[in-house]
């Protein structure tokens, strides 16, 4: 969150409301907040704009779209360098198989979570996404057998 940007009282009450709930109306949340719509939208906007609020998005079922299996790929670069994580990570927000993944301190420098439509599409895709990349020195994948997350979203905000 950029320095510059306070959050007050309101602020904050909307960003609960959005981590419960990203589906409300303007028209609801500016009701439980207290304020008027178009104080709720300016405020969102102003929000969004300073990247505070980073999306809602849809959670799609992997095996609907024709993901079979899914693994976490540890990786290790050759050189921590800035010009080599930029790389990467230039690389792997461009790898369409890539479902996220995390910067880390730490032996392994990466943990990136893929999707693939089955144990050869995810060797080939281990080799074609890490172990052709020059920066890449190692990699280690382990098979998601199945994935699990709170039914309730991360409270950032309290």
């Amino acid at each position: 969150m950029p320095e510059s940007l306070e959050l007050d009282r309101t602020d904050v009450r909307l960003l609960r409301l959005l981590q419960k709930n990203a589906r409300q109306t303007n028209k609801e949340l500016a009701e439980r907040v207290g304020v008027a719509p178009s104080t709720a939208l300016e405020r969102i906007r102003r929000l969004r704009a300073a990247r505070v609020l980073r999306g809602a998005h849809a959670d799609v079922s992997p095996k609907a779209v024709g993901v079979g299996v899914e693994a976490l790929v540890a990786v290790r670069l050759v050189r921590h360098s800035r010009e080599a994580v930029e790389a990467f990570l230039a690389h792997l927000r461009a790898a369409p198989m890539v479902i996220g993944f995390f910067h880390l301190a730490g032996a392994d420098d990466f943990l990136v979570h893929v999707g693939a439509r089955d144990a050869a599409h995810l060797r080939d895709l281990a080799m074609t996404t890490f172990t052709e990349r020059p920066e890449v020195a190692h990699i280690q994948t382990s098979l998601v057998y199945d994935a699990y997350r709170s039914d309730e979203p991360p409270m950032y905000v309290e």
